[in-house]
């Protein structure tokens, strides 16, 4: 289940299904996204950068910002690295673009992955936010 938000030229896409629950991005932009509230997800609380920044961050990749009309800025060798980093008491998180090949099938995921190192994500290979469920630590 996916809701969108749009402000001007941004639009804000949140994958209830592959939201993990990390909390970082209310616990780092409460001007923005306050759960609880309806809509949990304010454009208007903060410029479009800090916005875009902070979806970044999400390390599920529920959240994902789209600026329609405007040209990407170039990119480094740097950015374009893969990063993995291991989420305490949480998933394997992967920074970059790759590809998956599961079940015969084969997926291009972008920017941020999450994966379940718990094993009892319903979405397996990836996390859905069991390890928080089920007290898993590492």
């Amino acid at each position: 289940m996916s809701k969108q938000f749009t402000k001007d030229n941004l639009t804000v896409t949140w994958n209830q299904r592959l939201c993990i629950h990390s909390k970082l991005c209310w616990h780092e932009l409460n001007e923005v996204f306050t759960p609880g509230t309806d809509p949990w997800i304010n454009l208007d609380g903060a410029e479009k950068e800090r916005i875009i920044a902070q979806i970044a961050k999400c390390p599920s990749g529920a959240l994902k910002a789209e600026v329609k009309n405007t040209e990407a800025p170039p990119t480094t060798a740097t950015e374009n690295a893969t990063k993995i980093v291991v989420a305490p008491n949480g998933p394997l998180i992967v920074h970059g673009n790759l590809t998956v090949q599961h079940a015969g099938s084969e997926t291009t995921k972008n920017n941020i992955t999450a994966f379940c190192r718990c094993g009892a994500s319903a979405n397996k290979p990836y996390c859905d936010g069991s390890h928080n469920k089920i007290g898993f630590k590492d």
